[in-house]
């Protein structure tokens, strides 16, 4: 299933599809706190409906990177939302500007999240990559 949507001639692209157990978003147009809440938005809301375990987010949003303040207050409006649950990758193939400040913010609100330049690699890692319980497995040891 594949659905697009606009939130105005202003707001993101939103491109949606699921692939067995993973949601995969792609946002296009140009890039702004508005843009970014509003993609955003719609994930949330996409998640709500279909409990996804990946989350591949595919940004292909241009123009000036949020900076590091913007991305923890979007991460602050995300905990809560269900998204915590998901192994979250957002590939960022234009380049990866700030979005770095994303993943520190999500991990230190308790999600599971890494950036990428590649949509290959970012496959990988939603699907086999190491998660946080093995790493405290593996300290047990």
């Amino acid at each position: 299933m594949q659905q697009e949507s606009s939130p105005g001639t202003d707001g993101p692209s939103v491109a949606v599809s699921r692939e067995a157990r993973m949601l995969r978003v792609v946002v296009r147009g140009v890039a702004s706190v508005d843009a970014t809440r509003a993609y955003w938005s719609a994930i949330v809301a996409e998640a709500a409906r279909d409990r996804p375990d990946y989350l591949l987010l595919v940004d292909e949003l241009r123009g000036p990177a949020l900076g590091a303040e913007d991305w923890r207050a979007l991460v602050d409006r995300l905990v809560g939302t269900g998204l915590e649950a998901v192994r979250i990758a957002h590939v960022k193939p234009n380049g990866l500007d700030a979005v770095e400040h994303c993943e520190l913010s999500a991990r230190q609100h308790g999600f599971e999240a890494r950036v990428f330049v590649d949509e290959r690699a970012a496959r990988l890692w939603l699907r086999y990559g190491e998660r946080p319980d093995d790493r405290a497995r593996a300290a047990g040891d």
